[in-house]
């Protein structure tokens, strides 16, 4: 039998630590193309180019057998261009977004680039994860995570994952290695209070800079913050149906016209 094909991309860029980790442990597990920006994207959420060139540049940062593109354009157009060019009549088994500098748990995951690949790669139809550390250092600690890459992408591989779902994974931060296990959960209900700071440029005029603090009033034991806060990788099962299921019949009673 042949080895699987695995699709590796992120939005920090193809040369950030933690896609190269994440190559590392795919390369354990199959034969690997890297499909990644060639700078950061981080917060571009499902962001395409339309009104733009996009290119492909091959590359060879590390020792490896893997083969390697860095795209100019988002994580997105990287799932894109991968599935539909690169690949071509080659379907991938599994795609990989990730490690991701900084978290993508809870709210998080709407702004995410490198959940955003994770969720094409399922819109695809391929098992697709994306993984994110809770650390925003260029230099942090991945070696903790390894393990669970290949644990969690073996598992994918093996069983596969329902049909439109992803996995959000997300890792503690290193500090708290060994981690406790881990734990599937629901994405809790927090939220990000913004604030835009002004400022003056060097021309005298007037730009804004946003900052903002995360708040988490959803105190139960089911979701990925309770898990992280207590040393637990979070795996959260995802979906790009974003239809609210729930309010439907109130709806229909309430506007539909026959």
């Amino acid at each position: 039998m042949s080895a699987p094909l695995i699709l590796v991309t992120n939005d920090d860029g193809i040369t950030a630590p933690g896609i190269r980790t994440l190559i590392h442990a795919m390369n354990q597990l199959g034969e690997v193309v890297v499909v990644a920006p060639d700078r950061p994207q981080s917060g571009m959420g499902h962001a395409i180019t339309l009104h733009d060139s996009l290119r492909l540049k091959p590359m060879s940062i590390d020792a490896g057998p893997q083969t390697e593109y860095a795209c100019s354009g988002t994580p997105v157009d990287c799932v894109k261009l991968a599935v539909h060019e690169v690949l071509k009549d080659r379907k991938p088994d599994l795609i990989v977004s990730g490690v991701n500098h900084g978290s993508n748990a809870s709210v998080n995951v709407i702004y995410s680039g490198t959940m955003s690949a994770a969720v094409e790669g399922a819109m695809q139809g391929v098992p697709s994860i994306g993984f994110s550390l809770l650390d925003y250092k260029w230099d942090a600690d991945f070696r903790p995570v390894e393990p669970y890459l290949k644990q969690i992408a073996q598992d994918a591989l093996t069983h596969g994952l329902p049909e439109g779902v992803c996995l959000n994974v997300n890792f503690p931060n290193a500090d708290k290695a060994p981690f406790a296990g881990v734990r599937v959960a629901r994405q809790a209900l927090g939220f990000w209070k913004e604030a835009f700071e002004e400022r003056i440029d060097p021309y005298g005029k007037p730009y804004y800079w946003m900052r903002g603090d995360y708040y988490n009033p959803d105190e139960a034991e089911d979701t990925d913050i309770w898990a992280l806060d207590r040393g637990f990788v979070s795996v959260v099962p995802t979906q790009f149906d974003l239809t609210a299921h729930h309010a439907l019949s109130n709806l229909h009673r309430r506007l539909d016209q026959r």
